[in-house]
């Protein structure tokens, strides 16, 4: 007999203000815990000693996830030159050194090729997978870790401000997969001066911005409180913004939930189309696609 996960069965998304030095599976064990929530999960790691926008969806709204983590997103960072270290990030250890200092004009003139389709090689200490192992787990164990360039998005990268000649700020945008620390060690490089992440905010996930942030410790202030907790969640629909919309009705709600495809009527209506959000009274009913003139549901949420 299937055991049955404890739990309230609430659903939603709630945007963390992830705090510093706490790991993003942590994050969500704690979210979890706080709103007593059957299952949770988020869209996007961030590293323990970067902060922002964390989205954790609880319930029926983990379905949403890969829509979520597939969009784009946005950071703001601060770059330490003259050290490069084995983590690319404060916690590693230094590698590489110099004395040199990049100038303005010479960091903005290399951003350019950091913009579009781009390939990048991941940092060593990552969670991509070799073998079956985490790249991180074998890199501390001091083995050496090849890993593969990969492609990816930037839609923008803007140098923001020289505060002094050791750091500079940065603001980029970009698609899922890319590591912000892997800027800091090749832009480092191609300056002839080394680099490395010294601050990392993470200030935007599609479609959620910091100012739909909660930080911990005001979660940790309603403990016990559920329903100034489940006041503080986002509805799966508004995660799905952008996605297109059919409107259902009551006896098309009930063939949906099902598992069954129905036809799209109307004038308007769409012969084909992917990802589509099946809704009803502003509720998120099931995602899917819709063919020959039919929606059939592939991800379909509990009532």
């Amino acid at each position: 007999m299937a055991r049955h996960k404890k739990g309230r069965p609430v659903s939603g998304w709630l945007v963390l203000d992830k705090p510093y030095e706490l790991g993003s599976t942590q994050a969500v064990g704690k979210i979890r815990w706080l709103f007593q929530a059957k299952k949770a999960g988020h869209a996007g790691t961030l590293d323990p000693l970067a902060t922002g926008v964390l989205p954790i969806a609880l319930g029926e709204a983990t379905k949403t996830v890969p829509y979520v983590t597939d969009g784009e997103k946005s950071y703001r960072f601060t770059v330490n030159w003259g050290t490069q270290t084995n983590t690319d990030d404060a916690e590693g250890e230094v590698v590489n050194s110099s004395s040199t200092r990049p100038a303005r004009e010479a960091i903005e003139a290399l951003l350019p090729q950091f913009v579009g389709e781009i390939e990048q090689v991941p940092p060593a200490f990552s969670a991509i997978k070799i073998d079956g192992k985490r790249a991180y787990a074998e890199a501390r164990a001091g083995k050496e870790v090849t890993l593969q360039a990969r492609t990816i998005q930037v839609d923008s990268f803007q140098l923001v401000d020289c505060p002094d000649e050791d750091h500079s700020v940065f603001d980029v945008t970009c698609g899922k997969g890319t590591y912000i620390r892997a800027f800091a060690r090749d832009i480092g490089q191609m300056l002839g001066c080394y680099g490395h992440v010294a601050a990392l905010r993470r200030t935007f996930v599609e479609p959620f911005e910091l100012d739909d942030c909660v930080s911990l410790d005001q979660l940790l202030a309603l403990e016990g409180d559920f329903e100034a907790l489940d006041s503080l969640l986002i509805s799966p629909l508004q995660s799905m913004q952008g996605f297109p919309e059919l409107r259902l009705g009551a006896d098309d709600v009930r063939r949906v939930r099902l598992g069954n495809s129905i036809i799209v009527r109307g004038r308007d209506a769409p012969v084909e189309e992917s990802d589509v959000c099946a809704v009803h009274k502003n509720a998120l009913i099931a995602i899917g696609d819709i063919s020959r003139g039919e929606f059939q549901p592939r991800r379909v949420l509990a009532g």
